[in-house]
């Protein structure tokens, strides 16, 4: 799906800003899709409804959000193909437009659109949309369908507390604050009625030349023209006639990390014009060596989140600016998506930075350490979505030259249902590999548990895991989370595989300090990534180190979370805690490339 663009062919109207708003309940209410809202808040779009209103009922509501605004068509753009698009509606959406269902989409972190031609009318448009936020079975980040899957049989020894009757809530598997709403910007846009639908661009990096494959989709009939163009507007290359073939680009310069280079292809079919950036630059994994332009990489930098305060998850252009700047200031070079796909905007950032990206769906939460059954056997309803969450990942996110691996679910139960999970999680392997143009690695993003028993992290092109020896296991003694993760460093060594620590840390109060690292101290966590890191500049396999987290994050409430999850090397607020100076001077004396040769 392309992003929309603003060009001499297609027009552009963004529908950003204060929207009329309702909390409705469990059932759809149609009343509130049909017609104005009674007695409306205010809510701002995009963003999160769950903090912008200093009200209990926001924060945790559960259930459908009701949002509405009107729009106009200008008359000379009457005559085009008028399209909407929704950048993402978590976790689930309805559309209307004029009192009448325009479309429905699932899934909280990937885009959708529909056609408004008949549809629209002229003067005010009404539109409607109704943003459902509840997580189950059937949903990706996975919620719990009961208190009971939650927290376990017992909740209470006592009888009368296992017959209060509680108002019904989402009970998410995972450790991020279930943010809900019009998380990123509505457009309208437009194209000629011939029209060009998707463009994908596969560069080959041959000696000093690189050969580019491309592949265009258009809808009608017209003239075909693909012009190369160079980051100082030259043409390199051009093509006429054929929707795919292949172009050569002599001398050409190379996308690298820290060294952004983008070429533009310029498609011409009929009277529509699309322009898409794309960077030259090959991914391989080799024996136990990540490869980025045939050279050993070493990704330096953090898991994140789209989070921040009154935003909630909506999409922050200003934050994406600032992160990635402060990310640079530490030497970092990389991140993960974790544990969504994050917003077009981002990636188009990173593609212009140079930063490295490494895409994961939104499978989180596949873990029920308190149901009994071997419940991999039974996941229709999930794997049907997880699938067809890869197949719209891969192909929004094709083109980027930052995504160098495509992440397919973070800490699912591998090791405990170690056969079923990998008859779960195979398909989904070679499903992406065959949706992507440019086959990039594919791995699963894998939980401290019993590796010995794990079947499905060495069966991915990349070993990713996340290990709190220190915190969550052995907490507080840094000489056993030295002694287990030696052991375990030692078995992963014999897989010849590529090995990268995707999560890492500890939950560190800003302001807290002690002469004797205690945990929760800002000196414990920098003593334990001393540890810890000291640990991995010993093996060569590992080829990369991503502290959990860039930034300190939203979560539910609970006895484990004081305000959040305070793991980040930065406060929510972006300042930074002793760990990220500690970072600064460890990662601007690792090179990108050659790191442990």
């Amino acid at each position: 799906m392309l992003y929309p663009q603003l060009n001499e062919a297609r027009a552009l109207i963004d529908l950003s800003g204060v929207w009329q708003f309702a909390l409705g309940s469990e059932n759809l209410e149609e009343e509130k899709l049909k017609k104005p809202l009674e007695n409306p808040e205010t809510m701002a779009v995009p963003a999160s409804y769950n903090d912008q209103k200093a009200k209990e009922q926001f924060r945790d509501h559960y259930g459908y959000a009701y949002y509405q605004t009107t729009f106009q068509v200008p008359r000379t753009l009457q005559s085009e193909r008028i399209m909407i698009r929704f950048g993402s509606v978590t976790q689930a959406a309805e559309v209307w437009l004029n009192g009448e269902l325009l479309c429905k989409h699932k899934g909280g972190f990937l885009p959708f659109e529909a056609e408004l031609n008949g549809k629209v009318r002229p003067g005010d448009n009404l539109l409607a949309v109704a943003v459902d936020n509840r997580v189950d079975f059937s949903t990706l980040p996975v919620g719990n369908e009961s208190a009971q899957a939650m927290f376990g049989e017992e909740l209470s020894p006592f009888d009368s507390v296992k017959k209060t009757k509680v108002k019904p809530k989402n009970y998410p598997n995972f450790d991020f604050f279930n943010y809900a709403g019009i998380h990123r910007p509505v457009k309208l846009y437009t194209t000629p009625k011939q029209y060009i639908a998707d463009i994908s661009i596969v560069p080959e990096v041959r000696d000093k030349d690189a050969e580019v494959a491309y592949d265009i989709s258009c809808q009608g009939e017209g003239e075909l023209e693909l012009i190369l163009l160079d980051e100082a507007g030259n043409q390199v290359a051009e093509a006429k006639g054929a929707a795919s073939g292949a172009l050569t680009i002599p001398s050409v310069h190379l996308w690298e990390p820290g060294a952004a280079y983008l070429y533009t292809a310029v498609v011409k079919f009929g009277a529509d014009t699309y322009a898409q950036t794309f960077g030259v630059r090959s991914v391989e994994v080799k024996e136990d060596k990540f490869l980025i332009n045939g050279k050993p990489f070493y990704f330096k930098g953090c898991g994140k989140h789209e989070d921040s305060e009154v935003h909630g998850r909506g999409m922050d252009e200003p934050l994406n600016v600032k992160d990635i700047a402060l990310m640079k200031w530490m030497g970092a070079n990389s991140f993960r998506t974790s544990h969504y796909p994050y917003s077009e905007e981002m990636l188009n950032l990173c593609d212009r930075e140079g930063i490295v990206v490494i895409g994961e769906t939104p499978a989180v939460g596949l873990n029920f350490p308190n149901l009994k059954e071997d419940w991999y056997k039974d996941l229709s309803r999930t794997k049907e979505h997880h699938g067809d969450v890869i197949k719209d990942m891969i192909a929004r996110d094709k083109n980027h030259p930052s995504i160098v691996m495509w992440s397919i679910a973070n800490e699912p139960d591998t090791a405990a249902r170690s056969e079923s999970s990998y008859d779960y999680f195979k398909p989904l392997y070679d499903l992406a590999h065959e949706q992507d143009p440019q086959n990039r690695p594919v791995t699963v993003v894998v939980c401290n548990n019993d590796y010995l028993k794990d079947i499905v992290a060495p069966a991915m092109d990349v070993i990713c895991m996340n290990r709190y020896y220190g915190w969550y296991i052995f907490g507080g003694d840094l000489d056993a989370a030295k002694q287990a993760m030696t052991i375990e460093m030692e078995y992963w060594k014999e897989k010849k595989k590529p090995v990268i620590i995707t999560e890492y840390g500890v939950d560190t109060v800003p302001g807290l300090h002690s002469a004797v690292p205690n945990m929760f101290t800002e000196e414990y966590q920098t003593e334990y990534y001393k540890v810890m890191n000291r640990i991995l500049d010993q093996y060569a396999f590992v080829v990369g180190e991503h502290t959990w987290n860039f930034a300190d994050f939203a979560t539910i409430q609970g006895l484990m979370r004081i305000d959040g999850n305070k793991k980040g090397l930065f406060t929510r607020e972006r300042r930074p805690k002793y760990a990220a100076h500690y970072f600064r001077d460890r990662w601007l004396n690792i090179p990108d490339f050659g790191y442990k040769n």
